[in-house]
């Protein structure tokens, strides 16, 4: 999955003048699936009062799956949705997606959904494949 960028977004990015404003809109265009799942998680985050909030559901198809990955294996992508919503970004299991308040980026849940040992926790036969 790769995203889909405009002619003229891509010749000022040769030009190296895009906006973090310009390249999440071409984020939330090429990965609607990934886009709306950061969305509620990060807005869900805004409506709690905690520290984090998650979405485990499993992705309907290998082409949300994919979004997801992309969305969040991408260093660039990750931190532009990052900045934009003001959250720091978790992943696990090529589905479970956290949003932590940047404040609690050094507490204990965020430290243990990290973790090896989060990771190995969260495991199960259903998801080996993913």
């Amino acid at each position: 999955m790769s995203l889909d960028v405009p002619v003229a977004l891509l010749e000022r990015a040769e030009r190296g003048s895009v906006t973090d404003e310009e390249f999440v809109v071409c984020v939330r265009e090429s990965l609607p699936y990934a886009w709306q799942v950061v969305s509620k998680v990060s807005a869900d985050l805004a409506a709690r009062d905690g520290d984090f909030a998650e979405h485990a559901v499993p992705p309907p198809s290998d082409a949300e799956r994919g979004q997801l990955l992309r969305a969040l294996a991408s260093d660039a992508i990750r931190g532009g949705l990052e900045r934009h919503f003001g959250v720091r970004l978790a992943f696990q299991n090529c589905h479970r997606v956290a949003a932590f308040a940047l404040t609690a980026v050094s507490s204990p849940a965020y430290r243990e959904f990290v973790s090896p040992a989060g990771q190995l926790r969260n495991q199960s036969p259903e998801l080996r494949n993913c």
